[in-house]
């Protein structure tokens, strides 16, 4: 049995290969090599420590554990409503007091009349208080 490698493609004839602007011909065959700087790569992808597999092993083990949980096993049970909703005499009674409420905060104050204020039931004197004793 022999094996034949297949031919490489024969490069593209200089008429075929794209052309490239004079200044930016210049640019490339004037390049220096010697011109670069050197700089430090930085490893941005770090690998997870052991804490952090772990954690995810126990995550993983939990959600399985949800996933294959036998609801067969479960007891029945009534729920029994703790909190239960408000009636229609309640709610009307609570939208009567924000009503008031709002009634309050909201008044207009512009639109009372001005008034004087008479002492209809004035404080006695002394000398009434003093008669009052002695009698």
């Amino acid at each position: 049995m022999s094996c034949t490698v297949p031919a490489a493609p024969a490069p593209p004839a200089l008429k075929d290969l794209p052309k490239v602007a004079d200044d930016l011909k210049t640019q490339l065959e004037g390049f220096k090599p010697s011109n670069l700087k050197n700089a430090d790569t930085q490893e941005k992808v770090v690998l997870p420590s052991a804490e952090d597999v772990a954690a995810e092993k126990t995550e993983k083990a939990l959600i399985e554990g949800i996933e294959r949980f036998d609801t067969s096993k479960l007891k029945h049970t009534l729920t029994q409503e703790k909190n239960p909703l408000p009636d229609k005499e309640v709610i009307e009674q609570e939208k009567g007091q924000k009503n008031l409420i709002s009634g309050i905060e909201n008044f207009d104050n512009s639109k009372l009349k001005h008034a004087e204020t008479l002492e209809k039931n004035p404080l006695p004197t002394k000398e009434i208080i003093d008669q009052e004793k002695s009698a």
